[in-house]
């Protein structure tokens, strides 16, 4: 079916890039069932999620050490440049993010269907995000990179910031047991899931930074699985809490959504 390497690419950047509709149409109806949002009912065979987090995202760090050495651009000290932040991101949510949940977290509730998925869609993505800086990036005839990539480390480092900020209230909360309480403080006064923003940020950097069609369909298949899940988020705080969550509160971008 594919004749050459760029042949593949091409098909898993457009193939990604157009799964993000429908993957945003089906989230507004179906919310993947982890989280907050886990029910035993509808959740099938589960494992734990430290391990389901290091499993799915392992392919970003292992797969992108293996393809980035058959680049052309391997020698290029400017591919490993761009490429530090896609794995300074992915060292966090595959190795450092789990063993912070692994401390929190004793019940092997994350549904095995779904870590199996995205670990599916990480092969995929770490294939065309390694594979376009290590290989089809023109670095020689680039002559605006290091003004986009300056701009687009300031919005994914601002992001991840945000993220792993994010993160560590949400784990702390749970470390005090007792149930879901409401979290507050920094932008959970203004959203109700800033880790997702920060997110959100990190990946619109990074597809300024690569200013390549792989970086874009990333980016905007982020969107299409983060906003409605931060909505879902949303509303399940206010059924839960009531009277007692912030009415100005929105659900993922600051006095917008």
């Amino acid at each position: 079916m594919f004749s050459s390497d760029e042949n593949l690419f091409n098909f898993i950047v457009f193939f990604i890039l157009v799964m993000a509709f429908p993957t945003f149409i089906l989230c507004q109806f179906f919310t993947s069932p982890y989280g907050k949002h886990y029910t035993s009912a509808d959740s099938g065979t589960t494992i734990s999620p430290p391990i389901a987090w290091a499993f799915m995202e392992s392919p970003t760090l292992w797969l992108t050490f293996l393809v980035f050495r058959l680049g052309k651009n391997y020698t290029n000290p400017l591919a490993f440049i761009l490429i530090s932040p896609y794995l300074f991101h992915y060292i966090n949510r595959t190795i450092v993010y789990p063993l912070r949940l692994r401390s929190r977290s004793t019940k092997n509730n994350f549904p095995l269907n779904i870590a199996v998925t995205a670990f599916i869609f990480n092969l995929l993505n770490a294939y065309i995000q390694s594979r376009w800086v290590s290989h089809y990036a023109n670095y020689e005839e680039d002559e605006s990179f290091w003004v986009r990539f300056g701009i687009g480390l300031g919005l994914f480092g601002s992001g991840m910031l945000v993220n792993i900020w994010a993160d560590g209230v949400l784990l702390g909360l749970k470390s005090q047991g007792g149930g879901y309480k409401i979290p507050r403080g920094g932008l959970f006064d203004y959203v109700s899931s800033p880790n997702y923003l920060g997110e959100i940020m990190e990946w619109l950097g990074w597809a300024l930074m690569t200013w390549s069609w792989a970086g874009l369909a990333f980016f905007v298949y982020t969107c299409a699985n983060l906003v409605p899940r931060a909505v879902s988020n949303h509303k399940w705080y206010v059924e839960k809490f009531g009277e007692d969550y912030p009415k100005n509160r929105k659900a993922v971008f600051p006095f917008l959504y």
